[in-house]
């Protein structure tokens, strides 16, 4: 091994380098100026997504440990496009008088749950996966308690640390049992030892448990509304869609890499956890005011989607999760953009607020109208083609029942979301938010969601694109 041979770990080391060199900065500058460390730590980040799109060897590092594909590196690079949009839209929230004393503690907090999620997607074995998703998960709960000196804040990160801590308990339970029947923790050598056994069956029971609370599948989905209404709005974007997508692919690639033998036992099981995720996420969507309550239960809605295609166990699957997972990003990116940047200059955040919206703000009322159209399967956005690659992946593998349960769900869910439109188009409202305009850099963040939704909606080659990426695994 040579200098030479981490580059295949750029992703982790330039992000590693970025987290060090904030601190230092903060250290350095003096507290009046600390406001400096915004753009500092945006450009820094920019870099990181430029730089991981460049060129770069696949490989695998620490006697396979550690690996490099083309497809995770993608994954990665999907990741830090919703992380920089992220940043972008957190701009006017960060500039604001009660987080001056820890901007710099925000951007090093993200970064480095971030770096735990690139080496659980890079995980070559079952201990590398629990230490990247565990790196991950501790600095989520400070972020969610950011706002300390708020109760719901502080109530929604002592809340997802000690589920986090039970269901992380639950999954290593099951690692332990995998660990123990196959004499190994390298996804190559449990997948020629891996069986329908009682106990093996049971570790899997386990593994799918502990990821179901990450992704917020029913029944591990209680602690998602009350922490994602106590979280800052931005922070809870970055819970919704970034921590979601990745446990989301890591789940997936486990599955068809490590415990493809025993399909059967967990397609059973995905099945069941889909059908309760969709109606429970739907039926509690229907009855919600308050916006962050609203889009809480609205991804847990649409996690239950994604378990369509991984239960498919097949390319067509994996291709049509990942094109979904990244139409969901920029999708609910731009929902939470929006109620983010009106939080902000209002407070308000009850979708009666919203009532009479476009004849006050009617910019910020069409990437809402788009996003939550997106959300919903509306064509011709991206959501539209999202959800149909998803039920054409579940119907290629005879999964009819469960196609039709996901369409009249999606059918539900398109009644709550144009409930959305109606309030901010049709509704009147005698005191209506007043008209504003958010900086420079948050309507580029809001920019950029409308355009990765249009982009994916209407440029056929990204599908293609991922697809070609995933015949290396199967």
């Amino acid at each position: 091994m040579n200098i030479y041979d981490f580059l295949i770990m750029r992703h982790e080391l330039v992000l590693v380098i970025s987290a060090l060199s904030l601190l230092i900065i903060d250290l350095a500058l003096k507290p009046e100026s600390k406001r400096h460390i915004i753009p500092i730590a945006v450009v820094l980040f920019a870099l990181n997504a430029i730089i991981g799109y460049l060129p770069t060897p696949a490989g695998i590092l620490f006697g396979g440990m550690y690996q490099s594909t083309p497809l995770v590196i993608m994954m990665k690079n999907v990741l830090n496009t919703g992380v920089l949009i992220i940043l972008l839209q957190s701009y006017g929230w960060l500039t604001k008088e009660e987080n001056k004393e820890k901007i710099a503690e925000f951007f090093i907090l993200m970064f480095t749950t971030l770096i735990g999620m690139y080496f659980m997607l890079s995980a070559g074995d079952f201990l590398m996966f629990y230490l990247g998703l565990e790196t991950a998960s501790i600095p989520l709960a400070a972020l969610a308690a950011y706002q300390h000196h708020r109760t719901k804040s502080a109530e929604a990160g002592i809340k997802f640390i000690l589920s986090s801590a039970f269901s992380s308990g639950i999954l290593l339970f099951g690692l332990s049992f995998i660990y123990g029947t196959t004499g190994s923790i390298m996804f190559s050598d449990v997948v020629f030892n891996i069986s329908d056994a009682p106990l093996q069956v049971l570790a899997i029971i386990f593994f799918i448990s502990g990821m179901a609370f990450k992704i917020s599948l029913v029944p591990f989905h209680l602690w998602t509304a009350d922490v994602y209404e106590g979280a800052p709005t931005n922070i809870t974007s970055y819970f919704s869609v970034i921590s979601k997508g990745a446990a989301s692919f890591m789940l997936m690639l486990i599955l068809f890499k490590v415990f493809s033998p025993v399909i059967h036992v967990w397609q059973d099981i995905l099945y069941a956890l889909s059908v309760a995720t969709m109606v429970v996420g739907n039926l509690f969507a229907l009855r919600q005011k308050n916006m962050k309550r609203f889009l809480a239960f609205s991804s847990i809605a649409q996690a239950g989607f994604i378990l369509l295609g991984i239960m498919v166990g097949s390319q067509l699957g994996m291709t049509s999760v990942i094109y979904f997972i990244l139409v969901y990003i920029f999708s609910n990116l731009g929902a939470f953009g929006v109620v983010s940047v009106i939080e902000n200059r209002t407070g308000k955040l009850s979708m009666d607020d919203y009532n009479g919206l476009y004849h006050t703000n009617p910019k910020l009322t069409l990437l809402m109208m788009l996003a939550v159209f997106s959300l919903a399967g509306i064509p011709p956005v991206a959501g539209f083609f999202g959800k149909f690659f998803l039920f054409t992946a579940a119907a290629s593998a005879g999964l009819y029942w469960l196609v039709f349960i996901a369409v009249l769900n999606a059918t539900i869910s398109l009644y709550y979301y144009l409930l959305v439109v109606k309030a901010m188009f049709i509704n009147k409202n005698e005191t209506p938010i007043e008209p504003f305009k958010s900086d420079m850099v948050t309507r580029a963040g809001l920019l950029l969601s409308a355009a990765g939704i249009f982009i994916l909606g209407f440029w056929s080659q990204v599908y293609e694109w991922i697809n070609n990426l995933s015949v290396g695994i199967f």
